[in-house]
């Protein structure tokens, strides 16, 4: 049986001359790889043809972690804090977002994937969490910090992450300084951090679309981790 072909959302960035870059780190590409997918880099710089012609070929798509989400696309208040918009990135990989739920492709959102999923479907973010979320735990570690086990997320036991995941309370790494707020009509939250901050969505009728706030890319010597990329992986071969 051949790997299932997933694509993995990119980044714009430049060398050390200044040119132009696509980037991605290994850890989402290992990650694919160690469950049993073929990782395909998606550049975001991509014209919308060309773009939708490789989605078209892909079985499942992994909308990475990076940058924030500019607010021409939610209703969010603007923050000095708010850094890394890419306007590029944005175009492209809420089209393919927004095709992946309407298609019903398989998805899996990390980090900037989970408030990409939620924005794109209609829902809002909080754009600075530790001055509009009342008693916010310290989400935004460093990220030389991305193995490190910060805080617990509570699963809801009906959900069909906790299925996924196998258990209902893991211990979690955490690199975000903004947070879901409004869900979108079409995601169910699955999972909460100690301070009630949304850290899992799902789409109920959708094959599989799973997003969740923290990197599981950097803890898959977790067997619930690893667990949540060959999910990924095996709903992208049975679509």
């Amino acid at each position: 049986m051949s790997r299932p072909l997933i694509g993995v959302t990119t980044r714009n960035g430049k060398d050390a001359d200044r040119h132009p870059t696509t980037v991605v780190q290994h850890s989402y590409i290992n990650a694919v790889t160690g469950a049993g997918g073929v990782a395909i880099p998606i550049p975001c710089s991509l014209p919308e043809d060309i773009l939708m012609d490789l989605y078209a070929r892909l079985d499942g798509i992994l909308f990475t972690g990076g940058g924030d989400i500019a607010l021409d696309h939610f209703a969010g208040e603007a923050h000095p804090r708010i850094d890394g918009v890419d306007p590029m990135r944005d175009s492209a990989e809420l089209t393919l977002l927004r095709s992946a739920a309407e298609g019903g492709k398989p998805m899996l959102g990390i980090c900037r994937g989970i408030q990409l999923m939620n924005v794109a479907l209609g829902g809002t973010l909080y754009t600075h969490l530790y001055t509009q979320f009342p008693n916010a735990l310290d989400h935004d570690y460093p990220g030389h910090l991305r193995r490190m086990l910060v805080h617990p997320v509570n699963v809801d036991e009906s959900s069909r992450a906790a299925e996924i995941f196998g258990e209902t309370l893991l211990t979690v790494n955490s690199l975000h300084h903004q947070g879901l707020k409004d869900i979108a009509p079409a995601l169910k939250v699955a999972g909460h951090a100690s301070d009630g901050l949304v850290e899992v969505v799902e789409m109920p009728d959708h094959p599989y679309a799973v997003a969740v706030q923290w990197h599981p890319e950097w803890l898959t010597d977790q067997p619930s981790m690893q667990r949540l990329f060959r999910s990924l992986v095996e709903a992208s071969g049975n679509k």
